[in-house]
C-alpha cells in the first residue's frame, strides 16, 4: 500500500530568518515535510535562523532547492499539488479542499512570488482580513492554512499530552 506523503510547506525565497526558524518549528511540531527554494536571503546557517528553529529542525524532512525551476520540476515529478498564500489569491483558504500530500507555499516576506509562481500554483489562496490591512506576518499565516488543512484531513498528530 503506498503512502500518502504529509502535507509540505514550501518557503520561496525566504529573506527573514527568524521567519523561517519558526516556520520549520512548526514543520516539526505538526510532521510536515518543508522544501526551502533559494536563493534565501541570509545564509542557512545564519545564527538567527539556527536559534528560531532551536533543535526542532533536526526534526523536520527539509528539501532544499536552489532555485523555482529545480523545485518546480521536483513537485511535477511527485504529481502535488500546489497552492500559494498570497494577498491577491482569488479562494479564501477556508474554502479550498486541501489533500494530504499538498504543498502549501509562502512567498517571500519583502515581495512574495512572482508571476511564474502563481502561474504554475493549483490553487492563490487567501486569508481574508478586515479592510485596510495588508497581511499578516508570512510564519503566522502559515500556521492558519497548515492548521486548517490538518482539520480538514484529520491529520493533526496524536502525541502524548503532558
Amino acid at each position: 500500500m503506498l503512502s500518502v506523503p504529509p502535507f509540505c510547506l514550501a518557503l520561496y525565497q525566504p529573506d527573514i530568518p527568524q521567519n523561517a526558524g519558526a516556520m520549520l518549528r512548526l514543520c516539526a511540531c505538526l510532521g510536515l515535510d518543508a522544501a526551502l527554494i533559494g536563493p534565501a536571503g541570509f545564509p542557512m546557517s545564519d545564527r538567527h535562523f539556527r536559534r528560531a528553529g532551536m533543535d526542532y529542525l533536526d526534526h523536520v524532512n527539509i528539501e532544499r532547492h536552489v532555485s523555482w525551476r529545480e523545485f518546480e520540476d521536483w513537485r511535477a515529478a511527485k504529481g502535488r499539488r500546489l497552492a500559494l498564500l498570497s494577498t491577491r489569491g482569488d479562494t479564501a483558504y477556508t474554502d479550498f479542499a486541501f489533500q494530504p500530500g499538498d504543498i502549501v507555499m509562502v512567498g517571500r516576506e519583502s515581495a512574495g512570488a512572482p508571476e511564474e509562481v502563481h502561474a504554475s500554483a493549483q490553487a492563490r489562496l487567501r486569508i481574508p482580513l478586515r479592510a485596510g490591512l495588508r497581511s499578516l506576518n508570512v510564519a503566522v499565516a502559515a500556521a492558519m492554512v497548515l492548521g486548517e488543512a490538518l482539520r480538514q484531513t484529520r491529520t493533526f498528530p496524536q502525541g502524548e499530552l503532558e
